[in-house]
Formats: C-alpha cells, structure tokens, sequence
C-alpha cells in the first residue's frame, strides 16, 4: 500500500464514521421526541465508539509523513472541503437535539409545577433555588 493509499483510506475512514455520526444523531432526536430512554442510552454508547474511532483515525492521518504535501493537492482539498461539510452537518444536527432536549425539560419542569400546585396551593413553596416544592409536613404537627 502506497502513501497516498493509505491517505485515502483514512480519509475515507473519517468519512465513514462522520456519516455514521449523522445517523445516530438523527436516531437520537427521534429518540428524544419518543421519549424512549433505552435507545437514548444505546445511541449515546455507540455515538462515543465512533467518535473514538473518529479520534483514533485524526491522529492517524496527523501522523503521516507526507501529509505537507497532500494538503497542497486538489483531491485532498476537496476531501477534506466534504469531511468539513458532514461534520457540520453534525453539529447542526447535534444543535437540534440539544434544543429539544432542553424544550423537553422546561415542558416536564412546567408539568412538575402544575402538579405540585395541583396537590395544593397552601403547601406550595419554593427551595432556596427557586424550584417549587410541596411542603410535606402535613396537617398533625404543630411548631
């Protein structure tokens, strides 16, 4: 295998992995709208494989000897000018699920807030950090 092999290789390693981020990314969103936790816990392990695997072939092609003068050439411009387009692609996606998971969590604190008003407005506080609270002490105890 000639250098230049082993470039394109892992070029098309990264490529590959990027693609199969995206994947999982997307798979993760769908996960976060059904509210399924288990594939959310599956896709986070395999989403860690493969930017390991991404990391692993970055230090790979950081290694070559001869990558100076790959960097001055078309093909290898236009490679990375596509690994630069998924990998955006990925952080927008990974944007994405980032505001849902947030809407998500503001839609359940809301939730928490009205139950907890609906189990009654008398013994409704707040903690030192602002979140409401049921005050617990019930009706026997006198201070």
């Amino acid at each position: 295998m000639t250098a230049t092999d082993a470039i394109v290789t892992l070029l098309n390693q990264q490529q590959q992995h990027l693609d199969v981020l995206l994947s999982l990314l997307r798979q993760e969103l769908a996960a976060l709208a059904n509210r399924d936790i288990d594939s959310l816990n599956q896709l986070i392990s395999e989403k860690t494989a493969v930017l390991q695997q991404l990391h692993q072939a970055d230090n790979a092609l950081a290694q070559a000897p001869e990558l100076d003068s790959y960097k001055q050439q078309d093909w290898f411009k236009q490679q990375v000018a596509l690994l630069d387009q998924l990998l955006e692609q990925c952080k927008q996606q990974n944007d994405i699920n980032q505001q849902t998971l947030e809407q998500s969590q503001l839609t359940l604190a809301r939730f928490k807030t009205e139950l907890l008003a609906s189990r009654g407005k008398a013994g409704l506080t707040y903690t030192s950090k602002g979140k409401p609270t049921v005050d617990n002490k019930g009706k026997g105890i006198k201070a």
